[in-house]
């Protein structure tokens, strides 16, 4: 789809950066105004790993004026071989921090924002109003739908990105014009029944392959060149190297985007929306003090072996996901005493706990924060 610049030009370039985007600006199609127009953008990126890391570099490389970050989470060793933004000396720090840090050395000519926030339906409106368009690099089904309901609220054309192993999709989201998110998964997927990047694993390069479909289209609509990929499902199965393309059509049943905009609201809790029982937290000062008042609970980790060798809570039992999902975990767990549950950051122990509250197990709670939280103390 043909669609106007997204951004007006800005001030004429310097002769700094006309130097150093002579290479973009020689390109007919952008000129020195396209290049006016990306460094007058401002875009918004939410997540900085395994996708948001190139993207980032990216944006930054492309001069875009002014680059947001959102990323609650902090850099560690697993992130190493997917999340190019980050080093060894980088691990326990915060992703943002680093982030900036990175994006400013390479090109010093960017204004870089940065969000150390969990974004939620309290602050994401406010947030994603500052800037032009979104990046959407999460990873996690209840902060997708939010991006996307925030977005059709807004009027923000998005794009959004998902990584599985060998195989990557991307699409730009723009409700007035196409589909939103919501057409295309009107319904999230059941708890346990999808497996994340640390449950099913992804090949770092596949990352950046996604990332890079993702900014050529943030910066189409900056500049208004080439067709924006609306209604189009953009699909790279790595193991093949093959591209493909389906469309995606507006539903006009859609609860967000087919309806009239002043009558759509955020949801009041998106992990309940997506089946995650976000109230049954236990914070990792709680259960410190569990364990200092010997209270009977069972900790389970919910990790892979391999995670739990490396570092543990002392006290838990590992039991992987997988045995959630396949339900053979449930005969391993007791009824006569609360469960805790725990994993990294707390998305995964999140999906477990819907799992065993919906077979019964109803004194469950997870470790909000996960281990991270824990080694914080």
């Amino acid at each position: 789809m043909k669609t106007p610049p997204l951004v007006n030009p800005g001030p004429a370039l310097s002769g700094e950066q006309a130097r150093r985007y002579s290479r973009q600006i020689v390109i007919p199609q952008i000129q020195a105004s396209g290049q006016e127009r990306i460094r007058n953008a401002k875009v918004l990126c939410i997540g900085a790993g395994g996708l948001g890391s190139p993207a980032l570099m990216y944006l930054a490389a492309a001069g875009v004026g002014t680059i947001g970050i959102v990323d609650f989470d902090t850099v560690d060793e697993t992130n190493l071989h997917r999340q190019i933004l980050f080093g060894q000396s980088d691990i326990g720090k915060k992703k943002v921090d680093v982030a900036r840090t990175k994006i400013q050395e390479s090109n010093p000519l960017v204004t870089v924002n940065i969000y150390p926030l969990r974004i939620d339906t309290t602050n994401v409106l406010e947030i994603m109003s500052n800037y032009d368009i979104i990046i959407d690099a999460t990873d996690n089904f209840a902060t997708r739908y939010l991006i996307n309901d925030a977005a059709v609220l807004l009027n923000k054309a998005y794009v959004w990105g998902s990584v599985n192993r060998f195989d990557g999709q991307a699409a730009i989201f723009w409700s007035s014009l196409g589909p939103c998110y919501r057409c295309l998964h009107p319904t999230p997927p059941a708890p346990g029944t999808v497996q994340n990047c640390a449950e099913a694993g992804v090949l770092g390069v596949l990352c950046a392959s996604i990332a890079s479909m993702q900014v050529n289209e943030v910066i189409k609509a900056i500049t208004g060149i080439g067709e924006l990929q609306i209604g189009k499902l953009m699909i790279y199965e790595a193991l093949e190297a093959e591209y493909s393309k389906i469309d995606i059509h507006k539903n006009p049943q859609c609860v967000i985007c087919s309806v009239n905009p002043t009558q759509v609201n955020l949801l009041e809790n998106y992990e309940s929306f997506c089946g995650v029982v976000a109230e049954a937290e236990i914070s990792a000062k709680e259960l410190k003090n569990k364990f200092a008042n010997n209270d009977d609970f069972l900790l389970v980790d919910v990790r892979e072996p391999e995670e739990f060798a490396d570092s543990r809570i002392p006290g838990s039992v590992l039991i992987p996901v997988a045995g959630f999902v396949d339900a053979s975990a449930f005969k391993l767990l007791p009824r006569d005493k609360e469960i805790i549950l725990h994993c990294r950051s707390g998305i995964r122990s999140a999906t477990c706990l819907a799992l065993i509250q919906k077979a019964g197990f109803t004194n469950s709670r997870h470790l909000d924060g996960g281990i991270v939280a824990w080694e914080k103390l």
